[in-house]
């Protein structure tokens, strides 16, 4: 008899919406730190928020324009009408969420945020932009 090369750990599920797609890449850049393998999301390592984190301190720097990773979809906010490509939902609010679903401690998980540690806007010194 054949067994799963991964030991049926991984399942596949259909992400119908945003809110879906929000919730499965928080979890995902959170394993880092669930893992404690990092203290926080942007200290982790091969993560999509941390890219993100990156570059958005790159396009602070004076006369570089503001921009997301290209080889990531983009946070486009919350178009009313002619919607662009990409995520439905501003990056300022991702890295919120990513923050305080980090904080939450799971029983069945080794690492959360520590609870004494700021907010990641605060962290990074970003405003809401």
């Amino acid at each position: 008899m054949l067994r799963p090369l991964l030991g049926g750990r991984f399942k596949s599920q259909a992400l119908l919406d945003e809110a879906a797609l929000a919730a499965c890449m928080a979890y995902v850049d959170l394993n880092p730190v669930r893992a404690k393998m990092a203290a926080t999301p942007e200290k982790s390592a091969h993560t999509s928020i941390k890219l993100r984190i990156e570059k958005v301190k790159v396009s602070r720097q004076p006369n570089h324009p503001k921009q997301q990773p290209r080889e990531l979809l983009s946070f486009v906010g919350n178009p009313r009408q002619n919607i662009p490509l990409g995520i439905q939902m501003k990056l300022t609010n991702y890295r919120e969420l990513v923050d305080w679903t980090g904080r939450i401690i799971r029983h069945d998980k080794r690492g959360a945020i520590a609870q004494n540690t700021a907010e990641i806007l605060n962290r990074l010194g970003i405003d809401d932009a």
